[in-house]
């Protein structure tokens, strides 16, 4: 079976910015890139210089639910999708994260629709529709796409905290007609729920029909899905460029990090 395809989620914050990284994403290995479309309405802000007790220069940056964000009129949305389609050169998965589901668009979701649907307008190979999407206009969303031969991943983002494996299951195979794969993203509290997106992964690489899915979380422990996807019936890994200490503290995996365990686990 081949390994899993991935996807490196894009974090920059301008559409020049996120053009690059997508380029480096694809010298370095990944199949696709997800556009964080929310991100582009991120002010990134300067970095604070300071010493530490070497003498040495240290860079710090604030959390970036603390970064300022802009008003949904300061954005050329047409313009920046039409930007965006010409340079990328790698498939795309196009999503519009509001706060809610841990993104940074903080207009009001008829807006976030509006977007989504002009995502789909310009014929992008991939578009994420979460299914906390009211029903009717997610059924619009999805009509829409399936009309232009887009493919939906259609996500679940649980940001208060990890439920059973028996619920995570339950998510995906009962979601099987949402999309063409079904991803599931959660918050860790402690290992106990990294265990649970395991142990859901691993039950459903055992069962005889299931859609495609990509399950991960967020937190210490939260790599582990996405280091042994191969062995865990996984469709699509989620990785990162960054490339920063502890950055498995988080659950998040470079890139290259990601496809040299690959290598080394003999996936």
């Amino acid at each position: 079976m081949p390994n899993p395809k991935i996807c490196v989620s894009l974090e920059e914050t301008t559409v020049k910015a996120m053009v690059d990284e997508a380029a480096r994403a694809g010298i370095q290995g990944a199949d696709m890139v997800e556009v964080r479309f929310d991100r582009l309405y991120l002010k990134k802000p300067q970095a604070t210089i300071s010493e530490d007790e070497e003498g040495n220069r240290v860079s710090t940056m604030p959390p970036v639910n603390e970064w300022p964000v802009m008003d949904f009129e300061e954005l050329d949305v047409e313009k920046s999708i039409a930007a965006l389609k010409e340079a990328i050169g790698l498939p795309v998965i196009f999503s519009v994260r509001s706060v809610r589901d841990g993104g940074h668009f903080s207009g009001d979701e008829k807006q976030r629709l509006t977007i989504l649907q002009a995502g789909i307008e310009s014929e992008v190979k991939w578009i994420d529709l979460e299914m906390s999407i009211e029903a009717k206009e997610r059924k619009a969303l999805f009509e829409a796409a399936k009309a232009a031969n887009c493919q939906i991943v259609a996500s679940q983002h649980e940001m208060s905290g990890t439920p059973s494996s028996e619920e995570i299951v339950t998510t995906i195979t009962s979601n099987s007609d949402s999309g063409d794969i079904v991803k599931f993203c959660s918050t860790l509290k402690d290992h106990q729920d990294a265990l649970q997106i395991v142990h859901a992964a691993n039950a459903l690489s055992e069962q005889d029909s299931t859609p495609p899915y990509s399950l991960m979380a967020l937190g210490n422990g939260g790599d582990w899905a996405r280091l042994h996807a191969p062995t865990l019936g996984q469709e699509l890994v989620y990785a990162t460029m960054r490339d920063e200490f502890r950055l498995s503290d988080k659950g998040l995996v470079n890139v290259r990090d990601l496809q040299d365990a690959w290598r080394l686990l003999e996936y």
